[in-house]
């Protein structure tokens, strides 16, 4: 209650008012962008390019997170990458709730939202499966990753917007804290729906007639719960900043005091229960090693804690020098669609030109040609997002 008071006395013009049809009551010019969501977006962006960096790049033959093989600066470089697709899916919540408080009514957000999530769901299934994933072009063979599991959520959220929001909150909780339920429920209990089950939680492979196979590496659920649960807490950044600090650090302290509770009890909540080590650090590691294909409980409140607290650090002045940062987070689908296929690019031709580092490089070049990608990334998204800002096209808000 002291909570909707502050965002009513912040910004009364955006809130619900009953009998509207609009998601938030039209106002009168847009509302600015807010600063600390795309300074966090663009932190999102900057981590994922290091991951991506790593897995073209690393000559590590195994998974960062074996803890049977891998070692302490390899795993963590791995490890501080999770928060990225939590704060994704948050975030795109989170934005189309903000889509909705800029005037649009209902079905226009909703139009919207489905509209997007299949655009997006189209970008993975041709340019990302063509141009960044794989090297070959197949009308046979896909790969269901990042954007398929946030487009398909979309369309979800695209239906959930017309529930009220504390509807749409209970179905994102639900989710995200019970779907580790079903952990044991194996595709061939879904007989001829196997397809379907492995694309809303068991992964793997799903044929389809024609010879279609796709491989789901990002499953539906719990994602689009998390985006649900994004939407729910729009409202908070409609307030002030001190609010929206404040908040966002008891939530960052809550989630990582659940995470801690959760994840030593270590009986629900990951499928992949923590062990002792043959030391402390490893036992660290084998602590915060959780599940990430799908995220569970645990992954979920782990990670969700320092984005808060993150979000939190970001509402407060930033440094000239982190400008570069926020125009990633403007420009995030561009941001994407360039930086794997730059990688890619860029780790064929290494291996290609010095045929002795086919092997991959050692932490330090990883980290090397991150910060190089990075720099260069730049120039074409400041490009764009000027490109963008001269020209208010509707067609343009789809990347």
């Amino acid at each position: 209650m002291r909570l909707r008071k502050k965002i009513q006395q912040a910004r009364p013009s955006q809130l619900h008012c009953p009998g509207l049809t609009p998601v938030a009551a039209a106002t009168d010019r847009r509302p600015a962008r807010l600063q600390s969501i795309d300074l966090l977006r663009g932190w999102v962006m900057v981590l994922m390019t290091l991951d991506h960096t790593r897995g073209f790049f690393s000559s590590a033959p195994f998974s960062p997170t074996d803890l049977t093989l891998t070692f302490p600066a390899l795993f963590a470089t791995r490890w501080i990458t999770d928060i990225c697709a939590p704060v994704f899916f948050l975030l795109a919540g989170t934005g189309a709730f903000l889509n909705g408080s800029h005037g649009k009514t209902r079905s226009q957000l909703s139009t919207f939202l489905w509209t997007r999530g299949l655009w997006l769901v189209f970008l993975e299934l041709t340019f990302l499966n063509w141009f960044a994933w794989t090297d070959v072009f197949s009308l046979h063979n896909f790969l269901a990753v990042v954007f398929w599991a946030l487009g398909w959520s979309m369309v979800a959220l695209a239906g959930l917007v017309w529930l009220p929001r504390w509807a749409i909150a209970f179905f994102g909780i639900g989710l995200c804290v019970g779907h580790n339920l079903c952990d044991s429920v194996s595709p061939t209990c879904w007989g001829s729906w196997a397809w379907l089950w492995a694309i809303l939680y068991a992964g793997g492979g799903a044929d389809f007639p024609g010879h279609i196979h796709l491989e789901v590496i990002y499953r539906l659920i719990p994602w689009t719960g998390v985006m649900a649960l994004g939407y729910a807490v729009g409202p908070l950044f409609l307030a002030d900043a001190a609010v929206r600090r404040k908040w966002a650090v008891r939530a960052g302290f809550i989630f990582i005091a659940l995470f801690l509770a959760v994840r030593g009890l270590n009986r629900y909540g990951d499928p992949a229960p923590w062990s002792v080590q043959k030391n402390a650090v490893f036992t660290a590691m084998s602590f915060v090693n959780c599940t990430k294909y799908p995220p569970s409980l645990d992954f979920l409140l782990m990670t969700f804690g320092p984005a808060c607290l993150l979000l939190a650090l970001l509402e407060c002045d930033p440094p000239p020098w982190l400008k570069p940062i926020r125009l990633f987070g403007q420009v995030p689908l561009f941001f994407f669609l360039l930086h794997v296929p730059l990688i890619r690019v860029a780790a064929a031709a290494t291996q290609s030109l010095h045929p002795p580092t086919r092997g991959g490089f050692g932490l330090l070049g990883v980290y090397i040609a991150w910060i190089i990608f990075v720099l260069v990334l730049y120039f074409p998204c400041h490009y764009y997002a000027a490109f963008r800002r001269r020209h208010k096209s509707t067609l343009l808000s789809y990347l």
